[in-house]
């Protein structure tokens, strides 16, 4: 059950990202949103939820922190693959 939580606070951070980034609410490639958000979440999640001092604990900040390391993650992940097509 927790891996299933993982996933999909990962992929609802993907999406949340790419709706910041200016992507459409339905976008093509579910699976780099996926990547992005668990990425985006175990950094930003973990780091955010760290300094605020609520240690690893489901917190409302964990959540914050998620989003803005998808954003990040997606932003680079964007940039990269502009870079090389």
């Amino acid at each position: 059950m927790l891996i299933l939580a993982i996933l999909v606070i990962g992929l609802f951070a993907g999406w949340l990202a790419n709706l910041i980034l200016g992507g459409g609410a339905r976008p093509d490639n579910w699976g780099e949103l996926l990547v992005a958000g668990l990425v985006g979440s175990f950094v930003g999640g973990a780091v955010l939820s760290l300094v605020t001092g609520h240690g690893f604990e489901l917190h409302f900040t964990g959540v914050i922190g998620s989003v803005l390391g998808a954003v990040i993650v997606l932003a680079v992940l964007r940039f990269v693959r502009s870079r090389t097509a």
